[in-house]
């Protein structure tokens, strides 16, 4: 979860905690500074950031779209699927530090079972961007963003969304606080800010699991920083405290017993604070995110079951797919509006 070159925040971090017993305090302050730091630092760019493949690869009908935040200046960058004639929509959600090429094999397999797919790069993820990164906060305004676009492009949506990791985060905060969305799948997610985040310097020092005190203090020490360099704070990034709210909407959840970022305890704990209706499935010996690698006709098969049974098969008649189509080209003007405005 801790991004960037590993060893150089590695041996940063090693310097930070090291300081000796009589300067505690400002040892205290350059773990949370490094922390912080890491957490949040813009991706940079570097030469084969557009080598990455795009649904053209997998044959798929798509645009390349743009469109703002809920609140915001920046524009965010996006891939529309389109299926005319469907209302149905799936808004795709990828990782920390990651982006939405991630996502072309599901949003693929969706967009031949007969959905809408968009994916989108989050703020501060695709290279260029000014950043910050946040570890899904501001993620949450992108996803505003992203429910509203959809929304423009077919009026009458059924919308569902998928996240993994990061992602699954955030779809679950987002569409907890979104009536617009009828379901959703996270795969992964983390169940707090502090848990992932303890997990990733743990993990980063290479500490024995029962080591929580470093941990701890980089967390602490991190919220010091957080709302100097991204504008928040480690609690306001909570899905397990969130999740509930999405009843009576219906969740799957999706982890993998061997994920080292977001251990399975941690989606264990998101599932127990959701109310019905849901689902968990529990995937054994997969990795961070790693259920779909382990048996791609398998995931796809089941994750198109769940947004059919959710989202309907329904087909637009004449009247609304002219309507759709209307609201199509209006999406476009303001794509181009905001294209323009970079």
């Amino acid at each position: 979860m801790l991004g960037g070159n590993r060893k150089q925040w590695r041996r940063r971090m090693m310097a930070a905690a090291g300081v000796a017993g009589g300067a505690a305090l400002l040892s205290g302050v350059g773990i949370g500074y490094v922390t912080a730091r890491v957490l949040t630092v813009p991706q940079r760019s570097g030469p084969y950031d557009e080598y990455a493949i795009t649904p053209f690869e997998t044959g798929a009908d798509f645009e390349e779209v743009t469109f703002r935040p809920r609140h915001g200046e920046h524009v965010l960058h996006g891939w529309w699927l389109r299926r005319p004639g469907s209302d149905r929509v799936v808004v795709g959600c990828h990782g920390y530090r990651g982006g939405k090429f991630e996502l072309v094999g599901i949003a693929t397999a969706l967009w031949r079972a007969g959905f809408n797919v968009l994916l989108f790069d989050f703020h501060g993820h695709r290279p260029g961007h000014p950043g910050p990164v946040t570890l899904g906060y501001a993620t949450t305004e992108d996803f505003f963003g992203a429910i509203a676009y959809a929304k423009r492009r077919v009026p009458s949506a059924r919308i569902g969304v998928i996240g993994f990791s990061m992602g699954a985060s955030a779809a679950i905060i987002g569409s907890a606080r979104c009536p617009d969305v009828r379901a959703v799948v996270a795969d992964t997610p983390f169940s707090t800010h502090a848990a992932v985040v303890a997990h990733g310097v743990r993990r980063l020092l290479r500490l024995p699991a029962r080591a929580t005190r470093l941990p701890t203090l980089a967390v602490r020490a991190a919220d010091v920083f957080l709302p100097r360099l991204a504008g928040y704070r480690g609690g306001d990034v909570q899905p397990v405290r969130e999740v509930a709210a999405l009843s009576p909407r219906p969740l799957l959840l999706i982890h993998g017993t061997e994920d080292s970022i977001s251990p399975v305890a941690q989606g264990y704990a998101v599932y127990e604070a959701a109310r019905e209706p849901k689902e968990l499935w529990i995937v054994e010996g997969a990795a961070h995110c790693g259920a779909y690698f382990q048996d791609r006709p398998a995931y796809c098969a089941r994750v198109v079951a769940f947004f059919t049974r959710h989202l309907g098969t329904h087909q637009l008649g004449d009247e609304a797919a002219g309507a759709q189509a209307r609201a199509s080209q209006a999406a476009d003007s303001v794509r181009d509006e905001a294209s323009d405005a970079v």
